[in-house]
């Protein structure tokens, strides 16, 4: 047809060229005109999509997203958390792959139903300039309603991520989601009081990562005394900030260490507010607080994005001495320190019994009296300190140090002082500027190595040792240098005597451990390897607390020995593992675990309370837990079954454990033996970690070891540290792969299974993944009740942790930060999953 007419066409007489220049000229303006009109419906468009702002008659609906002017750094939209059935209105970062809310409008009044449920969902602003999210049924389920009528509204996300209702875009901003926090901190907010608006910012979690309503753990600035910032889970403080300093918050020593950062806080008539800057356009970085089971956490995070996850770069509570008075009242807590907790000088605990067995809740309390009247008491200076805490502290700014001394020494009330602003007088050098005098117990008292600030405790003169030197003082004048020879001579005697006694000492000490051999290992903080630094409980006491050793009290029996249940005759109970002389662990295990573990601290590692040595008999004495291991209720105790809520806590438990020992804690420990059975429970079902025995303490510049001994249980080996002998922090995270698959399936990773072609159980795991039947891996026993979405992630955090290859394995600290806290995990780049049948022979063997 086009053919046939093409030629009928070219057979007329074509018309003169003059008659056909018009016509062309018309198609050609014609031409242009529809590109113009298709250019600015382009522009239109894309103006529509990036658009920032919400005016009246031009609403955010369900499925539209503004980005934020400037360099689109924020977006908001409506959003529906993962495994939740409500709609919010949140803002997110725009330019990071894992989408992470940092601030919900109605995170306490949200709409049913999903998302994609609620297309008519919306955000507009009235005439009026009333700021309110509806359903698709028209109903309001939050508003905001401005003090004054707006004549020209406009609601806009800016580039830092704060909603403003303004009167037009740029105007006055007459209301702000910055003075509404939820439980994110970004650059530029402000968390504290503003006296002028009328507002107290806080952060409060969310209960849950599908629920952002408001959770238990909320950061809250303190106004009464000196302020400062305490962390909140329920009723409960469980950290606090310390003041600020003039520099940094005196209990967040390493804020001076942070590149890029700027932090400032701000204590006049008008407001007390800290907020933080950061310089360097590629960090994208936030703090915010976290509910994680128990427990709540104070966490900054960074962005890597080559890595595609959230850092965790602080957090707090980060050791014991960050709890809120672990020492009690004028206790000194020191995580360098075993115990952690002493007295100041000056003072005694006020209760032997329970500092003897490391709980220093009830404090000290002073040696002498105070004696104001006579003017003879003075002060002893405690160095690098976080000061006590301020609530009841009095501050005059006004005043020098020397002043502030001054003032103490006249109220007969003042136990301590310090400067309140040591910036210009540097770290504790210096006098500084301002005063801060306590006149109560110095409660939450602790000290750093090279942080801190100057603190000055006052002491009766007999604690200072001034009267006694103003008595000696004359006759040592009086003596003079007709003294001197004989004194030099009564030091050099006073010197031999003492190294004799210390020589016999550490004869007597070593005989203690008698059969021992030297494993050729000191331990930085001991001056010499056999030194416990723990009680020693004698034969008789443990006997009698245990019956006689009776078999009523027999817990269970390991690799060292039998465990049994005692009490003790104040009535606490105890566990006393005993080493047992078939064991195939000795007298090394015995010492390490003793010289090892007394130096750890931490909720999710089992506390050692002592150790018995009599003869050939050996015993260490643990904290009583009640719920035994955690391979009794995975594996043995099958009326019982754990409900996910409760596997959950005790993974994330086990994950901050291993974090501690791995990146926290004073050394660099590296466990070997991580497995369902070393760890116990208590009464809370709080997970510690156990069994030290094999645990190696690992030097700062190592990243491997190889040893010809390879010890701890098959079917948690890594390869490379079963074949090989090869071991490192990698080899631990192998470990906990495997017992999170462990805890998921409620089936041990030994011996294999007919339903999944003889596979053991990491096999399987991974034979699902790769069939994309990953929740089938879930205990059926749960009866299905549990968060499908957190199964999987632990599924899937469990096969990277036990990859091959340890390079592809993540560190705890990226478990810790990427797995847990966030709504998803993200694949680390370049890394793919890989299993060998090696692991599977060896398991199969054993």
């Amino acid at each position: 047809m086009t053919d046939a007419t093409t030629r009928g066409t070219d057979a007329v007489e074509a018309p003169p060229a003059a008659a056909r220049l018009p016509k062309r000229r018309a198609m050609a303006s014609l031409r242009l005109l529809c590109a113009l009109l298709c250019l600015l419906r382009h522009l239109a468009a894309s103006h529509a999509a990036s658009r920032d702002t919400v005016t009246p008659g031009s609403p955010l609906t369900a499925n539209e997203t503004l980005v934020s002017g400037g360099d689109g750094n924020f977006a908001m939209g409506f959003f529906t958390p993962p495994g939740a059935n409500s709609t919010y209105l949140g803002v997110w970062y725009n330019k990071v792959s894992l989408r992470t809310v940092v601030w919900v409008a109605n995170r306490e009044a949200p709409i049913a139903g999903a998302v994609e449920d609620n297309p008519g969902a919306t955000l507009s602003v009235s005439a009026g300039g009333t700021l309110a999210i509806a359903a698709g049924n028209g109903t309001v389920v939050w508003s905001v309603q401005p003090a004054a009528r707006l004549a020209n509204p406009a609601a806009q996300i800016l580039d830092n991520g704060n909603l403003v209702l303004a009167d037009g875009v740029g105007g006055a901003v007459a209301w702000e989601g910055f003075d509404y926090p939820t439980d994110t901190m970004l650059p530029e907010m402000k968390i504290g009081i503003d006296y002028v608006k009328r507002k107290n910012r806080t952060l409060t979690s969310w209960k849950s990562p599908s629920d952002p309503s408001p959770g238990p753990v909320a950061m809250v600035m303190d106004t009464n005394g000196d302020p400062q910032v305490f962390i909140w889970n329920g009723g409960e403080k469980v950290w606090r900030s310390g003041p600020w300093d003039g520099v940094q918050f005196t209990g967040v020593p390493d804020t001076a260490t942070y590149s890029g950062f700027t932090f400032s806080f701000i204590n006049n008539a008008q407001e007390v507010t800290y907020s933080f800057q950061v310089h360097n356009a590629s960090i994208i970085s936030h703090l915010g607080v976290v509910s994680t089971g128990n427990y709540g956490l104070l966490q900054r995070s960074t962005w890597v994005e080559s890595a595609g996850t959230w850092n965790l770069y602080w957090y707090a509570p980060k050791d014991q001495c960050d709890a809120v008075s672990p020492c009690g009242p004028n206790g000194v807590c020191d995580t360098n320190n075993l115990p952690v907790c002493s007295c100041l000088r000056g003072f005694t605990p006020k209760t032997p019994a329970a500092w003897a067995l490391r709980d220093g809740r009830d404090g000290c309390v002073r040696s002498t009296p105070l004696d104001c009247r006579n003017g003879t008491d003075g002060f002893a200076k405690v160095r690098h300190a976080k000061v006590p805490d301020t609530e009841r502290s009095v501050v005059d700014m006004s005043l020098t140090l020397d002043q502030c001394r001054a003032a103490c020494l006249r109220n007969c009330s003042c136990t301590a002082y310090a400067s309140a602003n040591v910036s210009a007088g540097g770290r504790g050098i210096g006098d500084g500027t301002g005063c801060v005098m306590w006149t109560t117990g110095l409660t939450d008292l602790r000290v750093y190595p090279d942080f801190g600030q100057d603190l000055y405790v006052r002491l009766a003169a007999a604690d200072l040792e001034l009267a006694s030197k103003s008595r000696r003082a004359p006759i040592i004048i009086a003596v003079g240098a007709s003294v001197s020879a004989l004194v030099l001579l009564l030091a050099v005697a006073g010197l031999l005597i003492w190294s004799r006694r210390k020589r016999l000492r550490r004869t007597a000490g070593s005989s203690k451990w008698s059969g021992s051999r030297s494993t050729g290992r000191r331990y930085e903080g001991s001056s010499h390897d056999d030194d416990l630094e723990l009680p020693i409980f004698d034969l008789g006491t443990i006997a009698a607390a245990t019956d006689g050793f009776s078999i009523n009290n027999k817990l269970g029996e390991g690799g060292f020995g039998p465990v049994y249940k005692g009490k003790l005759e104040d009535g606490m109970e105890i566990a006393v593992k005993t080493l047992s002389k078939t064991s195939a662990q000795g007298l090394d295990e015995f010492k390490n675990e003793v010289l090892l573990i007394a130096k750890l601290q931490h909720r999710n590692l089992v506390r050692l309370l002592g150790c018995s040595i009599s003869g050939q008999e050996r015993m260490l004495v643990y904290e009583y837990m009640e719920n035994k291991s955690l391979d009794y209720f995975l594996f043995e105790k099958a009326n019982v079954v754990l409900d996910w809520q409760v596997r959950y806590h005790i993974i994330e438990g086990i994950t901050r454990g291993l974090l501690y020992l791995h990146q926290d804690s004073r050394y660099r420990i590296i466990h070997r033996d991580l497995k369902a059975a070393n760890v116990l429970l208590d009464k809370e079902m709080t997970p510690k970690i156990s069994d030290f025995g094999m645990a190696r303490i690992f030097g700062n510049e190592e990243t491997e070891i190889n040893t010809r001994k390879v010890v701890g249980t098959y079917g948690y080996m890594s390869p490379e540290y079963a074949m090989d002998g090869i071991f490192s922090v990698k080899s631990d995270v192998f470990s906990y792969g495997v017992l999170l698959l462990e805890i998921v399936s409620g089936r041990r990773n030994r011996g294999v299974y007919s339903y999944s072609n003889n596979q053991s159980l990491l096999g399987h795991a991974w034979s699902l993944w790769n069939e994309e039947k990953s929740i089938e891996l879930a205990d059926e026993r749960m009866g299905g009740s549990f968060n499908s979405d957190e199964v999987l992630k632990c599924i899937r955090v469990g096969l990277l942790c036990v990859q091959e290859n340890p390079d592809d394995r993540p560190l705890m600290s990226q478990v810790q930060c990427s797995s847990f806290q966030d709504s998803e995990v993200q694949e680390y780049e370049g890394v793919y999953f890989k299993w060998v049948h090696v692991v599977d022979e060896i398991i199969t063997k054993v």
